[in-house]
């Protein structure tokens, strides 16, 4: 729709979402939460998409939810129904972000300047983060009388340690690039927005020259690792390498590096045509 406040641009089998409000420093407002879900999951539905940088305009990333959208919340958890009504809003925030969790290809941050409060939520949803010098991340929800809600307290204790969560949930202390790169949240650091878009670019041209099928599906495993104990994660990648396991694809590869040339896999399949 013509307020989406993000740019989406296919690239052969790299797509690039953009966040395009610089003068808001790309805070999120009601159209972003009402079009992100659907965008993504269109594009993941597609097959054509190998991976997905997921970058910003201006000096910053993202300065979390637009405050705005605050405007019209007083009392408006006094009564059951709208209680229940904030609940399912709730969860369609939420949706935006698990379905970059859930999307069939990887998901790539590229980050610079400001990174808070819902800004934490989505880059912690993403596969990977590659942050400037001089970015920087906060759990801003505490600072302004409440806790995260779309994804910061579930995802960041998987990928960070549990006490560095706790200090930053509780106290809304900044976590600079620099720490959140020596902590592993953060995979690379640039200079500046330029290289850390060029760093993106290179990781995604690495990615989309795999075979799609065993990247959504390593994705899925290690999601699926994530949540589960190793037994269990061991006996679900049996189930799914007996799906997805395809030796063409293995000797294409094999053949391809030996020839010292680039192997061409097929894409996913496109699961929004009808039957």
């Amino acid at each position: 729709m013509s307020d989406t406040p993000y740019r989406l641009i296919q690239d052969g089998p790299i797509a690039r979402l953009t966040l395009t409000r610089p003068s808001k420093r790309n805070a999120l407002n009601a159209a972003y939460w009402r079009d992100l879900p659907g965008c993504i999951s269109d594009l993941s539905a597609a097959g054509k998409t190998r991976v997905l940088i997921l970058d910003a305009q201006g000096p910053h990333f993202c300065a979390g939810i637009d405050l705005g959208m605050f405007a019209d919340m007083s009392g408006s958890t006094d009564e059951a129904e709208t209680r229940e009504a904030f609940t399912y809003i709730l969860q369609r925030m939420q949706s935006g972000f698990d379905a970059l969790e859930a999307a069939r290809f990887p998901v790539i941050a590229a980050i610079q300047g400001c990174c808070i409060g819902a800004g934490v939520d989505m880059t912690s949803a993403c596969d990977i983060r590659i942050a400037t010098q001089d970015a920087y991340f906060r759990i801003e929800e505490i600072n302004v009388g409440m806790m995260a809600d779309v994804g910061t307290l579930q995802r960041l204790p998987k990928v960070l340690p549990l006490g560095v969560v706790r200090e930053l949930a509780f106290t809304g202390a900044t976590l600079d690039a620099k720490r959140a790169f020596a902590l592993g949240f953060v995979n690379a650091l640039g200079d500046d927005h330029g290289a850390v878009l060029a760093l993106a670019d290179e990781m995604a041209t690495q990615i989309a020259a795999k075979p799609p099928i065993a990247i959504a599906a390593s994705k899925d495993c290690i999601n699926h690792a994530r949540d589960h104990g190793v037994a269990e994660s061991m006996r679900y990648m049996r189930a799914v390498q007996a799906g997805v396991f395809k030796p063409t694809d293995i000797l294409s590869a094999v053949t391809a590096r030996a020839e010292g040339k680039q192997a061409d896999f097929a894409d996913l399949i496109n699961t929004n045509k009808s039957s």
